[in-house]
Order: structure tokens, then sequence, then C-alpha cells
């Protein structure tokens, strides 16, 4: 095979999906899996969630970091390049497009009827590919504990990295611990321990962010005026900013929202409220990253120029980290204390995408049609597996004929 194949379907793969990955990272973690292991078989479903792990540990958006990485799996670092830019670049022209209509009209589209469709077929295909990858992941049963654990965990409200670390820690004392049935006795124990460590650890983050924001807030009250009146807006300032934004972040867009908030509207003033909210409402109806947010602030703030430099900065971030911790996988997995740290984390980070599901669930199935569309997309899926790039147009004509 030529060099020039791989590269080729890398493109027409990103591409498509960056059109039709509604949903936000577990959809598109979904997505991604039926393609790459379902119907192309590039890597098995172990070694694609050893990427999936990979890509909880480092900030920066998941999913494109995903992408990131089956792209240089796939096609080397022309390939990390070209999949990551192919998943971006869709989502980052929507989103351009309507942020220019938002500048020039003062709203966002009316598009409620498109995810009414779509949201219940997402849950439907992330449930699916849950499914498929808790088989490979959880085959050894002492894992499946820890998935569990992860799940109550992220539920209960406890911190990511946190629940990710918890199960690396109990994935090294698994290793290295003998088989046998004490083995299992001290499974039992770390899993009964564990919510008690996890919420000792949100109480102080919590404690510690109270008394950090008491400290900020004393400090902003009497210079509030001055700050922003100091911080004018220049595009080096928005770029600087992103590329912080995209070095340091981990979690959901909830944690995205705190993040621009405290810059962009309390510290600086570039923004109001109500234009951050609907910068991340867009980032979030849209298909492709949720990141691509920085491409809608970054229009209004600085034109196209400013669009262009927010994603670029956003994002750049991420195929250093994918390009820098790939070549660590398989020294990862060929320890036995790192692969059993891997190994904690993959199962913790099953936990985590089935709790993300079932808040997505609760949010999508509102009424009697959203849990007929679930129930018939998971029918078709599981019997006839069709691409779910047609389930997704079919969920969208379903909204339209529905809500439209």
């Amino acid at each position: 095979m030529t060099v020039t194949a791989p590269l080729r379907e890398l493109a027409v793969l990103f591409l498509r999906l960056g059109v039709t990955a509604f949903g936000g990272p577990a959809a598109h973690i979904a997505m991604m899996r039926d393609e790459v292991v379902d119907r192309r078989g590039w890597l098995s479903d172990r070694e694609f969630l050893d990427l999936v792990a990979a890509t909880n540990l480092i900030p920066g958006p998941n999913s494109t970091e995903l992408a990131i990485h089956l792209g240089y799996r796939r096609g080397g670092l022309a390939g990390l390049s070209l999949a990551g830019v192919c998943f971006i670049l869709p989502a980052a022209l929507v989103v351009g497009c309507i942020a220019w209509a938002y500048a020039r009209y003062g709203t966002t589209p009316q598009v409620g009827w498109l995810m009414y469709g779509i949201g219940p077929v997402v849950i439907a295909i992330v449930a699916q590919a849950l499914v498929k990858l808790g088989q490979a992941a959880l085959s050894r049963w002492v894992y499946a504990p820890v998935g569990a654990a992860a799940l109550v965990a992220a539920l209960a409200g406890v911190n990511e990295l946190a629940v990710l670390g918890a199960g690396a820690a109990i994935g090294l004392a698994l290793a290295m611990r003998p088989s046998g049935p004490g083995r299992s006795t001290a499974v039992l124990a770390w899993l009964a321990a564990l919510p008690a460590a996890l919420a000792h650890l949100q109480r102080g983050a919590a404690a510690a962010a109270s008394q950090a924001g008491a400290t900020v807030g004393a400090a902003a009250g009497g210079l509030a005026a001055a700050t922003v009146a100091a911080v004018p807006f220049t595009l080096s300032g928005l770029t600087l900013f992103f590329l912080k934004v995209g070095s340091v972040l981990f979690g959901s867009g909830y944690v995205l929202l705190a993040f621009l908030r405290a810059d962009l509207v309390e510290r600086w003033g570039w923004l109001t409220d109500q234009q951050l909210i609907d910068a991340i409402t867009v980032g979030q109806v849209t298909p492709g990253p949720v990141f691509t947010t920085a491409t809608f602030i970054g229009y209004l703030l600085g034109g196209g120029a400013g669009a262009a430099l927010a994603t670029a900065a956003i994002f750049a971030p991420g195929f250093f980290f994918v390009a820098v911790t790939q070549p660590l996988i398989p020294r990862l997995r060929a320890s036995r204390a790192l692969g059993g740290c891997l190994d904690g984390v993959v199962a913790a980070s099953l936990g985590l995408m089935a709790a993300v599901t079932w808040q997505l669930a609760r949010a999508a199935v509102v009424d009697l049609p959203t849990a007929l569309i679930v129930v018939a997309a998971a029918v078709i899926l599981f019997r006839w597996r069709p691409n779910s790039t047609w389930l997704i147009l079919g969920g969208a004509a379903a909204g339209w004929l529905l809500r439209g």
C-alpha cells in the first residue's frame, strides 16, 4: 500500500466524522470505534481502549486527541496532523459561519429540532460502544468493580482526575499482587475505601477552591473596574489565552465554561455572560469538537483572524501531547506495574463514559417519541450494524418531522 492511500483514507474518514459527529466526546469516541475497530480493523478494542485512556491523562479535548492518536497510529506524523485537522476543520467552519451570522444579526440559529432527533440516536450509538468496549476492557472480572466504582463516583460529582488517579492506583495494586483468594479480598477492600478517599479529595479540592475564590474575589472587588479598563483586546492576548486553555484544561464543557468566564468576562470584560453562554451552546449543538467554542469567541472578538488564531491555539497543544505520549503507550503496556495502571485507567475511563451517557440520556430522552427513537436506533445498531452516520442523518430527519 502506498503512503498516500492511508492518508487519503484518514482524510475522508475524519472529514466525514467532523461533519456528522454530534453529541459530544462520548459520542465521537463511539463513532470512531465503530469506524476503526469494527469496519476497518485498524486496531483491536484493547488497543483502542489504551488510546482512550491516554487521552484522559493529558489536557485538552479527548475526542479530538483520540482522532489525532488514530491518525498517528495509521499514518505517522503526517497522519497525526491530517486526522486532527480534518476532524476539527468542518466544525470550525460551521461555527465560524454561525459566529458571522450572530455578529450580524445578534442571535443564534434555532436548531432545537435537530438535537431532539439526533440526541436519542447518539445515546444508542454510545451504548453500543460501551457494550463492545466493556467486553474487551472488563474481561478480567477484577476490573469490572473498578469501572462500576468510577461510574458511581462520577455520578456523585467526584472530579474526573481523582477518579482516574484512583483507577490507576487500584490497577497498580492489582498488577503487583499475586493471584489467589487473597486478591479478591484485596479488591473489595480497595473498592470499599475508594468512595471515602475520593470524597476526601473532593472536599480538599472544594475547600482550596473556595479559599482561592474568596481571596481572588476580595482582590477583584476593589480592582474590577481598573482591571477591565487595563486589558484592551489584542489578537496576541487572545492567542496566548487559548493556548493556555488548551494546555491545562481537563474535564467537561462545564470546566471550559468556568475557565472562559473567569478571564474573558470577569477579569478582562471582553465578553458578556450572554455572549459566552451563546458561544458554549453553539459548540455543544454543532458537530465535531466542543472546543470550537474558541472559534466562535475568536470571531466575535477579532473577526476572521481572531477565529483562526483562537482555533489554532486551543487545539495545538493536543497535537503536541499526542506526539509525545503515544510512543510511550507500548512501553506502559509492556511493564507489569505500568500496564496495571493503564488497565485501571481504562476501567475508570469506561465508568466515566457510562456516567456521561447516563447524563446525556436524561437530557435527550424527554418524552415517548425520543424514547422510541432510542429503542429503534439500538435495535438497528445491534441487529444490522449500519454506519452510524446514516443513523445520525435519520435522527436529524426524525427531529425535523417531529419538531421542525
